[in-house]
């Protein structure tokens, strides 16, 4: 992925210029709203809402279709766990252009912006950050970003912003917390839309650090399904984190073959 810094030059048609003066394609991921730069290196790319700003000193790439100007900003799936299931092959990260998504554990806002980019100006970012040090640099990146809506709370409490948060089609979690299943169940049953997604970051080592990841990964997949919660899906995110995996699943899906009354 290279270090970040640094942004590239506009291009030709379709394509930007990288570094000695290689051309770089911007092509569609299949992940609806997410792009991969190819160049002398492929890097995952999202679409930058702010042009001509960065967050947190990611490269920045310009490249010309039809005459428009387009610049992107690199994802690096070694600062970003979303970024690494993303790479890791995950089926759905249930984050398209217009949705709406709770964002739990926001930090400082870097892999927030990102998710910025892919749901777009139509989209929403709830992002809920409990550090006032990381709370601050979220603001910091909300004021450029009008479709992040910074929230300085306790996950585990979300009666305390309930007057702040709309329903939501996804939540997104990474909040490294012994009892981060039953805060994405709290935070669901507030603000999530019935048949929405959850998708979940989850650190071994945080829950229980004597246990083996796998075992610790079963445990909450097990407490995840009796809240109401049926996850779809699970991948590690090796080699970008180790001992972490995402699990991604349905919020209390609808009853099947429900006969008329």
């Amino acid at each position: 992925m290279g270090k970040p810094g640094g942004s590239f030059g506009g291009g030709g048609r379709g394509g930007g210029r990288g570094r000695g003066g290689k051309t770089v394609v911007v092509e569609p991921h299949r992940h609806e709203g997410i792009f991969i730069a190819r160049g002398k290196e492929d890097a995952l790319v999202t679409r930058n809402l702010v042009p001509g700003s960065e967050v947190y000193g990611e490269k920045r790439i310009s490249v010309e279709t039809n005459g428009e100007k387009v610049e992107y900003r690199v994802w690096n799936p070694f600062r970003s766990k979303l970024a690494a299931a993303v790479l890791g092959g995950i089926d759905s990260i249930h984050m398209p252009p217009g949705s709406k998504v709770l964002y739990l554990g926001a930090a400082s806002g870097t892999t927030v912006s990102h998710v910025s980019d892919v749901v777009g100006p139509e989209g929403l970012v709830y992002a809920v950050e409990f550090s006032n040090r990381s709370g601050r640099d979220l603001i910091n990146v909300a004021k450029k970003r009008t479709n992040i809506i910074p929230i300085i709370e306790d996950a585990r409490h979300p009666h305390k912003y309930r007057m702040l948060v709309g329903m939501v089609d996804t939540v997104f979690a990474d909040v490294a917390q012994p009892d981060q299943a039953r805060i994405v169940a709290l935070n669901s049953q507030y603000f999530l839309k019935n048949g929405g997604h959850f998708v979940i970051s989850i650190k071994a080592s945080c829950i229980d650090s004597t246990a083996q990841p796998e075992a610790v990964f079963a445990s909450e997949v097990k407490k995840l399904q009796a809240d109401k919660l049926k996850p779809q899906e699970q991948i590690t995110l090796e080699p970008y984190e180790r001992d972490h995996a995402v699990v991604v699943g349905i919020f209390r899906p609808p009853p099947k073959n429900v006969g008329s009354a």
